[in-house]
C-alpha cells in the first residue's frame, strides 16, 4: 500500500504501521499536524486530518471510500506535501490551515473551467455541478452548520457500494485544497489498471486499451560469414596468449604478412609515379 499513488507525493514523511484498530497505516508530516490514515478493511478507505499542532482537534477533515482512484488522492496529498513544505513550522501556521474561501466557486473551479454545469433541481441552500456526460458532480452544502459538518462531496460514477466514488470534506477544509482534489478529478490523463479492478458496471463509461509486455527481440541467425569471422577472431586471439601449436604459428605468420602487406600498400600510394619524395638532409654512411 506504500507504493499507492496517493502516498507518493508524502513517501518521505513518516510512517506508522499500526497492529492495532483499523488504520493500518497512519503517515504524517514530520511534526505530525497533518495526519493520513489508511483503513484497508474499512468503506471509508482515505482520512486525512489537519491540526495547529500534534495534539490538537482536526480544524478540518477529508475522506476518500474504497473506490476512489487514488490518483484523486494525490491531488489532495500534493498539495498538502507542497503547502507543509512552505510552513514555517516554528509559526504553528501553513497554509494547509487557512479558513476557506467564503465563495463556493473558488473550491470547485477546475471542475467549472473544465466544462461541468450547474444543476437547477440541487436542495434549497445546495449547489449541485454535474460534469457534461452526467457521471459525476460536486455537491456543497451551503447551509449553515459546524466546522466538523461534511459540507463538499466530489462524486463519480452510478450510485452503488462498488460503483461510486466518493470524496467528503468538512466545512473548514481550505478551498485550494479541495480544488486540488476536484483538478485531479477532472484530468483526463489514462491510468494503468488490471481489468478485475474495474466493476463491470461502468466498464462501459471508459475506454481500454490493453497493455502488455514488449514483443521479445528474436536473435537473427548468424550468417556463414559471421561464422569464418568469429572463427578466424579466436583463432588470432589463442595464437596471441599461446603461440605454441604449429597451427597457431601458421596464423600468426598469416596476421604478420597481411600487416605488412597493408603496410607497403600504404607506402607505395605515399610516392606516386612521376614524384619525387622530398630531400632529406644527407647523412654519412658508414663503409662496411
Amino acid at each position: 500500500m506504500t507504493g499507492d499513488a496517493g502516498f507518493a507525493p508524502v513517501a518521505h514523511w513518516p510512517h506508522h504501521y499500526l497492529d492495532e484498530g483499523p488504520c493500518q497505516l497512519l503517515v504524517t508530516s514530520p511534526d505530525q499536524r497533518i495526519r493520513i490514515g489508511w483503513f484497508g478493511d474499512d468503506f471509508e478507505l482515505w482520512k486525512i486530518t489537519a491540526a495547529k499542532d500534534a495534539v490538537s482537534t482536526p480544524r478540518w477533515g477529508a475522506t476518500f471510500n474504497h473506490v476512489t482512484p487514488a490518483e484523486i488522492v494525490a491531488g489532495l496529498t500534493s498539495a498538502l506535501a507542497h503547502d507543509y513544505a512552505e510552513s514555517d513550522a516554528d509559526d504553528g501556521n501553513g497554509r494547509f490551515l487557512a479558513s476557506p474561501s467564503l465563495y463556493w466557486r473558488d473550491a470547485i473551479r477546475p471542475l467549472t473551467d473544465a466544462g461541468w454545469v450547474r444543476d437547477g433541481a440541487a436542495e434549497r441552500g445546495t449547489v449541485e455541478i454535474i460534469a457534461p456526460d452526467g457521471q459525476a458532480g460536486v455537491l456543497i452544502d451551503n447551509r449553515l452548520s459546524s466546522w466538523d459538518d461534511e459540507t463538499v462531496t466530489l462524486w463519480a460514477g452510478p450510485p452503488g457500494w462498488g460503483t461510486r466514488a466518493e470524496a467528503v470534506f468538512t466545512a473548514r477544509t481550505p478551498s485550494h485544497l479541495i480544488a486540488a482534489t476536484a483538478a485531479a478529478m477532472a484530468d483526463t490523463a489514462p491510468v494503468l489498471r488490471e481489468r478485475h479492478q474495474i466493476d463491470r458496471k461502468v466498464e462501459h463509461l471508459v475506454t481500454l486499451i490493453p497493455v502488455g509486455p514488449a514483443a521479445p527481440q528474436i536473435a537473427r541467425a548468424p550468417t556463414p560469414l559471421d561464422v569464418r569471422r568469429t572463427a578466424v577472431a579466436q583463432a588470432v586471439h589463442r595464437a596471441a596468449r599461446f603461440p605454441q601449436t604449429a597451427a597457431d604459428l601458421r596464423v600468426m605468420a598469416a596476421r604478420s604478412r597481411t600487416a605488412t602487406s597493408a603496410q607497403n600498400r600504404s607506402s607505395n600510394s605515399a610516392h606516386a609515379p612521376g614524384t619525387r619524395p622530398p630531400a632529406s638532409p644527407s647523412v654519412a654512411r658508414r663503409s662496411r
